[in-house]
């Protein structure tokens, strides 16, 4: 194994070269739009006709919805329709991107996890233990019942495993175990350090978490997998966020 110093500013150069060389590329960076469309041209123009294998690592945010704290039925599986979340739109056209260039004589899939928790989580939860910091109490956002399927970290790594073994070119994957609505999370952390909980309106939420961490705590984002389960027989070990989450 030779490891490569790479960066998509200072060593961009250095970084296609190596993925080059590489039999299959990870992309599981966290660009902005206008760098991540710039690096996904460069690494399918550097593996074209190669059969080698490009994966793309999206998220679920690509069909979130703006409810304010409130529930939302809808939930999306692999190949169904969605309004494409604004800010998202170029990420969904990073994704397009990745699956059509299947046809340029390459292997190429999309894993879209939901919200993903475990060690380290910077997610939801983290987010809940920062609202107590701030203000006292365990927060969500208007009702609380905005709702993101959730993944534990190692369910999406095997995910990847079973992608890499017998995956399809051209073919999007969703990673999903359960649901938790923020209002049950605020629950858990209050219980966890003996706070109260609270609802806070859009502007209050900006204030605790920012603009857009306010948007993310107010809004659904819920899907299925079924071709994930079909195709590649994942099944997740860890599907209760509830009882398995410790403190960030």
């Amino acid at each position: 194994m030779t490891p490569v110093a790479g960066d998509l500013e200072a060593r961009l150069p250095e970084t296609i070269a190596a993925a080059r060389l590489a039999d299959t590329v990870v992309y599981a960076a966290a660009a902005d739009p206008a760098q991540e469309t710039a690096t996904l041209d460069d690494l399918i123009q550097a593996l074209a006709d190669s059969g080698k294998t490009l994966v793309f690592l999206s998220g679920t945010g690509v069909f979130l919805q703006r409810t304010a704290g409130s529930w939302s039925e809808a939930g999306f599986a692999e190949d169904d329709p969605f309004t494409v979340e604004p800010l998202a739109a170029a990420r969904k056209a990073a994704e397009d991107k990745v699956l059509a260039a299947a046809s340029r004589d390459m292997r190429t899939m999309v894993i879209r996890p939901g919200l993903i928790w475990g060690p380290g989580d910077h997610g939801h939860l983290s987010m809940v233990y920062q609202s107590v910091a701030a203000t006292g109490a365990a927060c969500y956002v208007g009702e609380g019942l905005n709702t993101y399927s959730h993944v534990h970290i190692d369910d999406v790594t095997r995910l990847f495993t079973l992608a890499l073994d017998k995956g399809t070119s051209g073919a999007l994957y969703h990673a999903v175990a359960g649901e938790t609505p923020n209002r049950w999370l605020a629950e858990r952390v209050a219980d966890d350090l003996g706070c109260g909980t609270r609802g806070v309106d859009e502007a209050e939420a900006a204030e605790i978490w920012g603009e857009f961490g306010a948007l993310i705590m107010a809004s659904s984002s819920r899907c299925r997998a079924p071709r994930t389960r079909r195709q590649l027989g994942w099944e997740p070990h860890h599907s209760d966020m509830l009882t398995i989450a410790t403190r960030p």
